[in-house]
Protein backbone atom coordinates (compact mmCIF):
# COMPACT_ATOMS: atom_id res chain seq x y z
CA UNK A 1 0.00 0.00 0.00
CA UNK A 2 1.19 3.47 -0.88
CA UNK A 3 0.56 6.01 1.89
CA UNK A 4 -0.73 9.30 0.48
CA UNK A 5 -1.55 12.88 1.44
CA UNK A 6 -4.02 14.87 -0.64
CA UNK A 7 -3.40 18.61 -0.89
CA UNK A 8 -6.27 20.75 -2.17
CA UNK A 9 -9.84 19.92 -1.13
CA UNK A 10 -11.78 22.53 -3.11
CA UNK A 11 -14.47 21.64 -5.63
CA UNK A 12 -12.30 19.57 -7.96
CA UNK A 13 -10.11 18.28 -5.14
CA UNK A 14 -13.18 17.09 -3.24
CA UNK A 15 -14.25 15.23 -6.39
CA UNK A 16 -10.91 13.40 -6.25
CA UNK A 17 -11.51 12.66 -2.56
CA UNK A 18 -14.99 11.30 -3.21
CA UNK A 19 -14.88 9.70 -6.66
CA UNK A 20 -11.27 8.78 -7.42
CA UNK A 21 -9.11 8.01 -4.39
CA UNK A 22 -11.51 5.52 -2.69
CA UNK A 23 -11.63 3.47 -5.91
CA UNK A 24 -7.88 2.89 -6.19
CA UNK A 25 -7.29 0.06 -3.69
CA UNK A 26 -3.50 0.30 -3.42
CA UNK A 27 -3.63 3.86 -2.00
CA UNK A 28 -3.97 4.39 1.75
CA UNK A 29 -4.86 7.94 2.75
CA UNK A 30 -2.91 9.20 5.77
CA UNK A 31 -3.55 12.92 5.40
CA UNK A 32 -5.74 15.63 3.88
CA UNK A 33 -4.55 19.23 3.57
CA UNK A 34 -6.35 22.50 2.93
CA UNK A 35 -6.04 25.99 4.36
CA UNK A 36 -9.81 26.45 4.23
CA UNK A 37 -11.57 25.09 7.35
CA UNK A 38 -14.78 24.65 5.37
CA UNK A 39 -13.01 22.31 2.94
CA UNK A 40 -11.68 20.27 5.86
CA UNK A 41 -15.14 20.19 7.41
CA UNK A 42 -16.63 18.87 4.16
CA UNK A 43 -14.32 15.83 3.96
CA UNK A 44 -14.83 15.00 7.64
CA UNK A 45 -18.62 15.35 7.60
CA UNK A 46 -19.37 14.07 4.09
CA UNK A 47 -16.71 11.40 3.68
CA UNK A 48 -16.18 10.46 7.30
CA UNK A 49 -12.49 11.33 7.29
CA UNK A 50 -11.06 11.30 10.81
CA UNK A 51 -10.24 14.85 12.01
CA UNK A 52 -6.75 13.73 13.09
CA UNK A 53 -5.95 13.03 9.42
CA UNK A 54 -6.67 16.65 8.43
CA UNK A 55 -4.07 19.41 8.41
CA UNK A 56 -3.80 23.09 7.52
CA UNK A 57 -0.35 22.70 5.93
CA UNK A 58 1.62 20.13 3.98
CA UNK A 59 4.55 20.54 6.39
CA UNK A 60 2.37 19.52 9.33
CA UNK A 61 0.92 16.57 7.43
CA UNK A 62 4.38 15.37 6.37
CA UNK A 63 5.69 15.62 9.91
CA UNK A 64 2.78 13.63 11.34
CA UNK A 65 2.71 10.87 8.73
CA UNK A 66 5.08 8.62 6.80
CA UNK A 67 3.59 9.38 3.41
CA UNK A 68 5.11 8.14 0.16
CA UNK A 69 2.96 10.24 -2.13
CA UNK A 70 1.33 13.64 -2.44
CA UNK A 71 -1.82 13.95 -4.57
CA UNK A 72 -1.87 17.62 -5.63
CA UNK A 73 -5.38 18.68 -6.66
CA UNK A 74 -5.16 22.47 -6.42
CA UNK A 75 -5.71 25.36 -8.79
CA UNK A 76 -2.95 25.70 -11.38
CA UNK A 77 -1.17 28.69 -9.83
CA UNK A 78 -0.68 26.69 -6.62
CA UNK A 79 0.87 23.67 -8.35
CA UNK A 80 4.45 24.94 -8.42
CA UNK A 81 4.91 25.90 -4.74
CA UNK A 82 3.08 22.84 -3.41
CA UNK A 83 4.76 20.32 -5.72
CA UNK A 84 8.16 21.85 -5.01
CA UNK A 85 7.58 21.65 -1.26
CA UNK A 86 6.39 18.04 -1.48
CA UNK A 87 9.44 16.99 -3.49
CA UNK A 88 11.79 18.79 -1.12
CA UNK A 89 10.11 16.97 1.78
CA UNK A 90 11.01 13.70 0.06
CA UNK A 91 7.62 12.64 -1.29
CA UNK A 92 6.61 11.50 -4.77
CA UNK A 93 3.93 13.62 -6.43
CA UNK A 94 1.01 13.22 -8.81
CA UNK A 95 -0.40 16.57 -9.92
CA UNK A 96 -3.19 17.77 -12.16
CA UNK A 97 -2.35 19.27 -15.57
CA UNK A 98 -0.81 21.69 -16.35
CA UNK A 99 1.71 20.86 -13.66
CA UNK A 100 3.16 24.37 -13.58
CA UNK A 101 2.21 27.84 -14.81
CA UNK A 102 5.40 28.26 -16.86
CA UNK A 103 7.82 25.97 -18.65
CA UNK A 104 10.61 27.31 -16.43
CA UNK A 105 8.75 26.24 -13.29
CA UNK A 106 8.02 22.85 -14.84
CA UNK A 107 11.70 22.25 -15.69
CA UNK A 108 12.68 23.15 -12.13
CA UNK A 109 10.20 20.66 -10.66
CA UNK A 110 11.48 17.92 -12.97
CA UNK A 111 15.06 18.64 -11.93
CA UNK A 112 14.19 18.56 -8.22
CA UNK A 113 12.39 15.22 -8.62
CA UNK A 114 15.25 13.65 -10.53
CA UNK A 115 17.89 15.01 -8.17
CA UNK A 116 16.07 13.42 -5.23
CA UNK A 117 15.23 10.13 -7.06
CA UNK A 118 11.51 10.82 -6.75
CA UNK A 119 8.67 10.22 -9.19
CA UNK A 120 6.74 13.22 -10.50
CA UNK A 121 3.65 12.37 -12.55
CA UNK A 122 1.19 14.62 -14.36
CA UNK A 123 -2.38 13.30 -14.34
CA UNK A 124 -3.03 13.18 -18.08
CA UNK A 125 -6.21 11.20 -17.62
CA UNK A 126 -7.20 11.09 -21.29
CA UNK A 127 -4.39 8.56 -21.83
CA UNK A 128 -6.18 6.00 -19.67
CA UNK A 129 -9.01 5.15 -22.05
CA UNK A 130 -9.69 2.14 -24.26
CA UNK A 131 -9.49 3.77 -27.69
CA UNK A 132 -6.23 5.72 -27.42
CA UNK A 133 -4.51 2.75 -25.76
CA UNK A 134 -5.61 0.46 -28.62
CA UNK A 135 -4.70 3.00 -31.31
CA UNK A 136 -1.27 3.55 -29.76
CA UNK A 137 -0.55 -0.19 -30.06
CA UNK A 138 -1.80 -0.31 -33.66
CA UNK A 139 0.33 2.65 -34.71
CA UNK A 140 3.39 1.09 -33.07
CA UNK A 141 2.68 -2.20 -34.90
CA UNK A 142 2.05 -0.30 -38.19
CA UNK A 143 -1.38 -1.88 -38.57
CA UNK A 144 -1.91 0.08 -41.80
CA UNK A 145 1.69 1.06 -42.40
CA UNK A 146 3.28 4.45 -41.75
CA UNK A 147 1.12 7.40 -40.69
CA UNK A 148 0.61 9.99 -43.42
CA UNK A 149 -1.64 12.57 -41.81
CA UNK A 150 -3.73 13.10 -38.67
CA UNK A 151 -6.78 15.32 -38.32
CA UNK A 152 -8.53 16.13 -35.04
CA UNK A 153 -11.69 18.12 -34.34
CA UNK A 154 -12.97 19.24 -30.94
CA UNK A 155 -16.38 20.95 -30.71
CA UNK A 156 -18.32 22.04 -27.63
CA UNK A 157 -20.70 24.91 -26.95
CA UNK A 158 -19.57 26.12 -23.52
CA UNK A 159 -22.32 28.76 -22.98
CA UNK A 160 -25.00 26.04 -22.89
CA UNK A 161 -22.97 23.31 -21.16
CA UNK A 162 -22.22 24.71 -17.71
CA UNK A 163 -18.78 26.12 -18.46
CA UNK A 164 -17.90 29.03 -16.16
CA UNK A 165 -14.26 30.05 -16.70
CA UNK A 166 -15.04 32.98 -18.96
CA UNK A 167 -12.01 35.04 -17.88
CA UNK A 168 -9.39 32.28 -18.18
CA UNK A 169 -6.52 33.24 -20.53
CA UNK A 170 -6.24 30.88 -23.52
CA UNK A 171 -9.30 28.81 -22.51
CA UNK A 172 -8.99 26.50 -25.52
CA UNK A 173 -5.24 25.93 -25.71
CA UNK A 174 -4.30 25.95 -22.02
CA UNK A 175 -7.40 24.29 -20.56
CA UNK A 176 -8.51 21.84 -23.26
CA UNK A 177 -6.02 21.43 -26.10
CA UNK A 178 -3.29 20.29 -23.73
CA UNK A 179 -5.25 17.02 -23.45
CA UNK A 180 -5.32 16.62 -27.22
CA UNK A 181 -1.67 17.62 -27.61
CA UNK A 182 -0.70 15.01 -25.03
CA UNK A 183 -2.75 12.33 -26.80
CA UNK A 184 -1.01 13.16 -30.09
CA UNK A 185 2.34 12.41 -28.47
CA UNK A 186 1.10 9.23 -26.79
CA UNK A 187 -0.59 7.78 -29.87
CA UNK A 188 2.15 8.67 -32.37
CA UNK A 189 5.01 7.93 -29.94
CA UNK A 190 6.73 10.99 -31.36
CA UNK A 191 7.45 14.50 -30.16
CA UNK A 192 6.39 17.69 -31.94
CA UNK A 193 8.91 19.64 -33.99
CA UNK A 194 7.06 22.87 -34.73
CA UNK A 195 3.57 24.40 -34.70
CA UNK A 196 1.65 27.17 -36.43
CA UNK A 197 -1.52 28.23 -34.59
CA UNK A 198 -4.23 30.86 -34.94
CA UNK A 199 -6.95 31.58 -32.37
CA UNK A 200 -9.91 33.98 -32.26
CA UNK A 201 -12.91 35.08 -30.22
CA UNK A 202 -16.14 35.08 -32.26
CA UNK A 203 -18.64 37.92 -32.01
CA UNK A 204 -21.12 37.41 -29.18
CA UNK A 205 -18.83 35.04 -27.30
CA UNK A 206 -18.94 35.28 -23.47
CA UNK A 207 -15.21 34.53 -23.31
CA UNK A 208 -12.70 37.28 -22.53
CA UNK A 209 -10.00 35.40 -24.44
CA UNK A 210 -9.92 33.25 -27.58
CA UNK A 211 -12.04 30.07 -27.27
CA UNK A 212 -11.49 28.83 -30.84
CA UNK A 213 -8.41 27.95 -32.83
CA UNK A 214 -6.71 25.94 -35.55
CA UNK A 215 -3.19 24.56 -35.69
CA UNK A 216 -0.84 22.68 -38.00
CA UNK A 217 1.72 20.62 -36.12
CA UNK A 218 4.76 18.85 -37.54
CA UNK A 219 6.00 15.83 -35.60
CA UNK A 220 9.26 13.93 -35.75
CA UNK A 221 9.63 12.05 -39.02
CA UNK A 222 7.51 14.60 -40.87
CA UNK A 223 4.07 13.44 -39.67
CA UNK A 224 1.63 16.35 -39.95
CA UNK A 225 -1.36 16.92 -37.67
CA UNK A 226 -4.27 19.25 -38.42
CA UNK A 227 -6.08 20.41 -35.28
CA UNK A 228 -9.31 22.41 -34.94
CA UNK A 229 -10.97 23.22 -31.65
CA UNK A 230 -13.78 25.41 -30.36
CA UNK A 231 -15.56 26.10 -27.08
CA UNK A 232 -18.28 28.03 -28.97
CA UNK A 233 -19.16 25.60 -31.76
CA UNK A 234 -22.83 25.19 -32.66
CA UNK A 235 -22.01 22.01 -34.57
CA UNK A 236 -22.53 18.47 -33.31
CA UNK A 237 -20.55 18.12 -30.07
CA UNK A 238 -17.57 15.81 -30.21
CA UNK A 239 -16.30 13.51 -27.50
CA UNK A 240 -13.97 15.22 -25.04
CA UNK A 241 -10.98 13.62 -26.70
CA UNK A 242 -12.19 14.90 -30.06
CA UNK A 243 -12.85 13.18 -33.38
CA UNK A 244 -9.68 11.60 -34.75
CA UNK A 245 -8.78 10.43 -38.24
CA UNK A 246 -5.34 8.84 -38.63
CA UNK A 247 -4.60 8.34 -42.30
CA UNK A 248 -1.96 5.67 -42.96
CA UNK A 249 -0.42 4.17 -46.09
CA UNK A 250 -2.91 1.27 -46.19
CA UNK A 251 -5.94 2.56 -44.33
CA UNK A 252 -7.50 4.86 -41.76
CA UNK A 253 -8.03 4.59 -38.01
CA UNK A 254 -11.03 6.70 -36.91
CA UNK A 255 -11.80 6.99 -33.22
CA UNK A 256 -13.37 8.92 -30.36
CA UNK A 257 -12.98 8.69 -26.58
CA UNK A 258 -14.51 10.10 -23.38
CA UNK A 259 -17.85 10.74 -25.07
CA UNK A 260 -20.34 12.12 -22.60
CA UNK A 261 -22.83 14.89 -23.29
CA UNK A 262 -25.56 16.25 -21.03
CA UNK A 263 -25.82 13.13 -18.91
CA UNK A 264 -25.42 10.60 -21.73
CA UNK A 265 -22.21 8.58 -21.89
CA UNK A 266 -21.12 6.57 -24.92
CA UNK A 267 -18.30 4.01 -25.00
CA UNK A 268 -15.01 4.64 -26.78
CA UNK A 269 -15.28 3.92 -30.49
CA UNK A 270 -12.61 2.76 -32.97
CA UNK A 271 -13.19 1.96 -36.64
CA UNK A 272 -10.58 0.51 -39.01
CA UNK A 273 -11.03 1.41 -42.68
CA UNK A 274 -8.54 -0.48 -44.85
CA UNK A 275 -7.70 0.84 -48.29
CA UNK A 276 -9.22 -2.39 -49.66
CA UNK A 277 -11.96 -4.32 -47.90
CA UNK A 278 -14.76 -3.62 -45.44
CA UNK A 279 -14.44 -1.41 -42.40
CA UNK A 280 -14.16 -3.04 -39.00
CA UNK A 281 -15.57 -1.73 -35.71
CA UNK A 282 -13.01 -2.84 -33.13
CA UNK A 283 -14.13 -4.56 -29.93
CA UNK A 284 -12.01 -2.68 -27.42
CA UNK A 285 -10.34 -4.41 -24.49
CA UNK A 286 -11.72 -3.49 -21.08
CA UNK A 287 -9.30 -1.78 -18.70
CA UNK A 288 -9.53 -1.98 -14.94
CA UNK A 289 -8.76 1.66 -14.11
CA UNK A 290 -9.84 4.42 -16.47
CA UNK A 291 -9.40 8.17 -16.55
CA UNK A 292 -8.17 9.67 -13.24
CA UNK A 293 -8.39 6.25 -11.57
CA UNK A 294 -5.93 5.13 -14.23
CA UNK A 295 -3.43 7.88 -13.52
CA UNK A 296 -3.57 7.40 -9.74
CA UNK A 297 -3.31 3.62 -10.05
CA UNK A 298 -0.32 3.94 -12.39
CA UNK A 299 1.37 6.33 -9.97
CA UNK A 300 0.74 4.09 -6.97
CA UNK A 301 2.21 1.11 -8.83
CA UNK A 302 5.22 3.16 -9.89
CA UNK A 303 5.89 4.26 -6.31
CA UNK A 304 5.43 0.72 -4.99
CA UNK A 305 7.62 -1.00 -7.59
CA UNK A 306 10.02 1.74 -8.70
CA UNK A 307 9.13 0.93 -12.33
CA UNK A 308 7.22 3.29 -14.63
CA UNK A 309 4.39 1.50 -16.50
CA UNK A 310 3.67 2.06 -20.22
CA UNK A 311 2.19 5.42 -21.22
CA UNK A 312 3.30 6.93 -17.91
CA UNK A 313 3.18 10.74 -18.02
CA UNK A 314 6.25 11.60 -15.99
CA UNK A 315 7.16 15.22 -15.38
CA UNK A 316 10.03 14.99 -17.88
CA UNK A 317 7.83 13.38 -20.52
CA UNK A 318 5.09 15.93 -19.92
CA UNK A 319 7.47 18.83 -20.56
CA UNK A 320 6.81 18.13 -24.24
CA UNK A 321 3.01 18.30 -23.85
CA UNK A 322 3.25 21.49 -21.83
CA UNK A 323 5.88 22.79 -24.24
CA UNK A 324 3.58 22.17 -27.21
CA UNK A 325 0.81 24.06 -25.43
CA UNK A 326 3.10 26.99 -24.65
CA UNK A 327 4.35 26.93 -28.26
CA UNK A 328 0.77 27.02 -29.56
CA UNK A 329 0.00 30.05 -27.39
CA UNK A 330 3.21 31.76 -28.54
CA UNK A 331 2.44 31.06 -32.22
CA UNK A 332 -1.11 32.38 -31.85
CA UNK A 333 0.25 35.58 -30.31
CA UNK A 334 2.47 35.99 -33.39
CA UNK A 335 -0.29 35.58 -36.01
CA UNK A 336 0.50 31.92 -36.64
CA UNK A 337 4.28 32.15 -36.98
CA UNK A 338 6.02 28.78 -36.79
CA UNK A 339 7.39 28.03 -33.33
CA UNK A 340 9.93 25.25 -32.76
CA UNK A 341 8.83 23.30 -29.72
CA UNK A 342 12.31 22.18 -28.65
CA UNK A 343 13.29 25.84 -28.29
CA UNK A 344 10.47 26.26 -25.78
CA UNK A 345 11.01 22.99 -23.93
CA UNK A 346 14.79 23.48 -23.81
CA UNK A 347 15.40 20.01 -22.41
CA UNK A 348 18.79 19.46 -20.82
CA UNK A 349 19.29 15.93 -22.12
Amino acid sequence: MVKAIQVGLGGWGFNWSQEVIPNVPNVEMVGYVDTNPDAIKRVTETLGVAPELCFASLADAAAATKADLVIATLRTDAHYPVVKQALELGMNVIVEKPFASTIEQARELVEIAERNNLILMVSQNYRHQQAPLAVSEMIADEKFGPVNFVSIDFRRHAPTQGYRYWDMPDPLLADMSIHHFDLMRMVLKKNPVRISCRTWNPAGSPFSYDPAGVALIEFEGGTMVSYRGSWVSTGTPTAWSGEWSIDCAKGELAWTSRDDFQGTTKPDHLVLRPLEGAEDVVKLKPIAFTDRLGTLNAMANAVATGTLPPHFSSGRDNLWSLGLTVSAIKSASQDGAWVHVADVVDLAE
